[in-house]
């Protein structure tokens, strides 16, 4: 670790005061780290309101364009106001660090949602692109360039609405028609006016929202290779390919917004009122669930109205897209042929066993690297609070003598798996249900629910009522909110116990082991290749295969590891 890496760390303090505003901030869990910067949950110890907590150390500060970008940064951001935008609240300095207090977005970016769902349905789509572009016309009407448009930069609030972040980037329009010239931005989503320097203005955030747009629907940014080089190639002959069976509306708004000559780019304003995102259907709140599942797109949804035209009919699709092994019947491109690299991505359909074989191996890859012998102590470094899950199972019991194991999940949804092999999942807000047996997956809302089905809700009920009455709940929980009826939760795929632990494996191929002596528990992603380790305080932490492939782990998690691996073979197995 860097000298100025160790001082960030030994300056931060567990309370900090803000002398401008008088107020103490008590220092919570730590949220991520970037390339000058540190986050964690800032509490105001007067209102107990909770924040986002940016510190800047010093230390990495010492040129003077480091502060002028920082404050411009500050500047910027502090200026704007919008329900879209990451709220700046204040900022402040101390002899160690910079700090700056934002929005707290819990539901983490549209970088992780990208990674759990691979790819969104159009709707969901619909929904954030509206919302980014209300962000980007509120910027661009107050002469701002963000320049950094990207899923990471893309944020979620509990609400699931979106919130445009992190101004490093930005920079303000001086005068009508002033045309920047610095090279920046993220390579996969850089217009090609900024790498040939000819000048650039609000279209590449334009050229950003395509790029957007495409990597929702296809699972990939559309410009995208193993090298800098020819992804900058390809961006400057504006090469990319659009699949076939993309929506019509969504592939006409990408064509435009990836318009090589900037000036035929239509504005914020002018894409509002495309095809896209006024003849289509538009969720006014999408479920919590939706982070690391598809929602449930049904016909008896209402079109979200952007005008007040009520003649505009829904047009429902369900964003998937077909399974073929010939590119050439998925791609078009002006003809081109796409060639054997570019990779397909489906709507986030698992594997037939669930994951098992990629979670064997993510766990072959940390047990070789001997993780308890790199093991010095563990440094903030090492956790990644983005690879959270957002399921697992946090009560269950076992009463598979009879009837089969009742569970809830941590957001409150309740599950059966009944002796027969068939499921039925009671959603958190009380009225959808989801039943699953070998033939498909049903879905009814309470209480019409089939006549044959009575019995098993009857169990249902039972197991519900027990774990609430007698079981501490493992986890936070999640309210019921509205839009819940799009929700769609993993259910227990298998499940057994051992004399150490209850092992669990769920359809979204999360694994979980609860062990009965110390009462830890662990939780592996194989989409996000995180570890989650629940201690015996209840403490929550997460590492990533990299991460603990570096810093290495405590001998009893990987003593804990090695018996999951067990597992997991086991139900490859079975």
């Amino acid at each position: 670790m860097s000298k100025a890496k160790e001082k960030v760390q030994e300056d931060v303090k567990p309370i900090i005061y803000d002398s401008v505003n008088k107020t103490n901030y008590q220092r919570g869990s730590f949220l991520g780290k970037g390339g000058f910067a540190k986050c964690y949950e800032f509490k105001n110890l007067s209102t107990g309101e909770v924040f986002a907590g940016k510190i800047v150390s010093k230390s990495m500060l010492i040129k003077p364009h480091h502060k002028e970008k920082m404050f411009q940064e500050i500047n910027i951001h502090r200026s704007l106001s919008h329900k879209y935008i990451v709220s700046l609240h204040s900022y402040f300095q101390d002899s160690s660090n910079v700090y700056i207090i934002l929005e707290l977005c819990s539901k983490r970016s549209l970088m992780e949602m990208h990674k759990r769902r691979k790819t969104f349905t159009v709707p969901e789509a619909r929904y954030f692109m509206r919302q980014i572009l209300l962000a980007c016309k509120y910027m661009h009407d107050n002469q701002v360039i963000h320049r950094d448009l990207k899923l990471g930069n893309l944020f979620l609030n509990d609400n699931m609405e979106l919130k445009v972040g992190d101004f490093g980037l930005a920079t303000r329009i001086s005068f009508e028609g002033e045309r920047k010239k610095t090279l920046c931005g993220t390579p996969n989503y850089i217009a090609p006016e900024i790498l040939t320097k000819k000048g650039h203005s609000f279209e590449v955030d334009i050229w950003s929202l395509g790029c957007i747009l495409y990597t929702l629907l296809v699972g990939s940014p559309p410009f995208e290779t193993n090298t800098l080089k020819n992804t900058y190639s390809k961006i400057k002959k504006n090469d990319y390919f659009l699949p076939i069976s993309m929506d019509a509306a969504a592939k006409s708004l990408i064509k435009k917004l990836l318009h090589p000559d900037p000036l035929c780019r239509p504005s914020s304003e002018e894409i509002l009122m495309h095809d896209f995102l006024t003849n289509g259907y538009i969720p006014t709140r999408l479920p919590t669930s939706c982070l690391c599942m598809k929602p449930r797109i049904t016909h008896n949804m209402s079109v979200f109205e952007l005008t007040k035209n009520a003649d505009r009919k829904p047009l429902l699709e369900s964003g998937q897209l077909p399974s073929t092994d010939a590119a050439q019947d998925i791609f078009e491109e002006n003809g081109k042929d796409p060639g054997p690299t570019k990779a397909l991505l489906l709507d986030g359909a698992a594997p037939k066993d669930s994951y098992l074989s990629e979670l064997l191996a993510m766990l072959d890859s940390i047990l070789k690297c001997n993780p308890e012998a790199l093991y010095t102590g563990q440094p903030e470094d090492a956790q990644d609070p983005s690879a959270v899950p957002f399921v697992w199972i946090s009560k269950w019991v076992d009463y598979s003598d009879k009837y089969g194991i009742g569970y809830q999940l941590c957001d409150n949804s309740i599950g059966v798996f009944y002796n027969d092999s068939t499921h039925i999942v009671l959603l958190a807000d009380g009225k959808n249900l989801q039943y699953i047996d070998a033939d498909a997956e049903q879905f009814y809302t309470m209480p019409d629910y089939p006549p044959e089905l009575k019995k098993k809700m009857t169990i249902l009920n039972y197991f519900n009522t027990y774990m609430n009455e007698n079981l501490l709940k493992a986890g936070e929980s999640a309210r019921p909110r509205e839009g819940d009826e799009m929700s769609q939760v993993p259910h227990l795929r298998a499940w057994f116990r051992t004399k150490t632990a209850i092992v669990f494996h769920l359809s979204n191929g999360t694994f979980q082991a609860n062990f009965f002596q110390d009462h830890t528990k662990i939780i592996l992603c194989p989409i996000m290749s995180a570890v989650s380790y629940i201690d015996e305080e209840k403490n929550f932490s997460v590492y990533t295969v990299p991460l603990i492939e570096k810093y290495g782990c405590l001998p009893s998690l990987t003593l804990k590891l090695n018996y999951a691996r067990g597992m997991i073979d086991r139900l490859l197995k079975s």
